[in-house]
C-alpha cells in the first residue's frame, strides 16, 4: 500500500509503554542513494536538540501518528555513526527539481512510499509555460528515476515521439 508524504511530516511519535505521545516526528530522513526513508528528525519536549527515531523503530504507521515501544526508541544524531554521512547530507525531496535529457520537467510537490520505506512515485508540478499547454502534474515511478543529486533528480524521457508511433509494429491479422 502506498502512502503520502503527509503522513511522514509532523505526526506525534506514541509510546506504546507510557500509553501517550512522547515526541512529534518533523520531518523525514531520506536517503539519497536509493530514496529510502531511514527515519524521522524528531522535536523531543524540554530538550532543545533535535532526535532521530529511525524507521525500524516503528511498530506502525496510524493516523494518529507513528507507535513505537519506548521512548528508548529515539536516539541522539551522534550515537547513529553507521548513518552519519545520511543525516550529514540532510537531503530534502520536496521541491526539488525534475529534469530529463530535454531540460527541466517541473519540481517534486509531493511522493508515496511503500511499506518497506522506499519513495516510490514524484508527484511533479510542472513549470507555468507547460501548465497551459499540457497536464498540470507528472507522476514518475521509482523505476523512471536515473540519478539523484543535490541539484536534481534526473528521470528517463516519458513523452512518446512523433517516430516512436510510426515504428510501431502493425497489428496481426485475424
Amino acid at each position: 500500500m502506498l502512502r503520502l508524504s503527509s503522513s511522514l511530516v509532523n505526526q506525534p511519535i506514541m509510546s506504546l509503554r507510557l500509553g501517550g505521545q512522547v515526541a512529534v516526528a518533523v520531518e523525514p530522513i531520506i536517503d539519497p542513494h536509493n530514496l529510502k526513508i531511514l527515519g524521522w528528525w524528531c522535536k523531543v519536549p524540554g530538550k532543545s536538540e533535535r532526535e532521530v527515531l529511525l524507521a525500524e523503530e516503528v511498530r506502525e504507521i496510524l493516523p494518529s501518528g507513528l507507535a513505537v515501544d519506548d521512548v528508548d526508541a529515539l536516539c541522539d544524531p551522534s550515537d547513529l555513526v553507521r548513518h552519519k554521512e545520511i543525516l550529514d547530507i540532510n537531503f530534502v525531496l520536496k521541491d526539488k527539481p525534475v529534469r530529463n535529457k530535454r531540460g527541466k520537467v517541473g519540481r517534486v510537490e509531493d511522493y508515496s512510499y511503500n511499506d518497506g520505506m522506499f519513495v516510490q512515485k514524484l508527484y511533479v508540478g510542472r513549470p507555468l509555460v507547460k501548465v497551459l499547454s499540457a497536464d498540470s502534474a507528472v507522476l514518475i515511478d521509482r523505476t523512471q528515476i536515473l540519478e539523484v543529486n543535490d541539484d536534481y533528480i534526473l528521470v528517463k524521457d516519458t513523452e512518446v515521439t512523433q517516430g516512436a508511433e510510426e515504428a510501431a509494429p502493425a497489428a496481426l491479422p485475424a
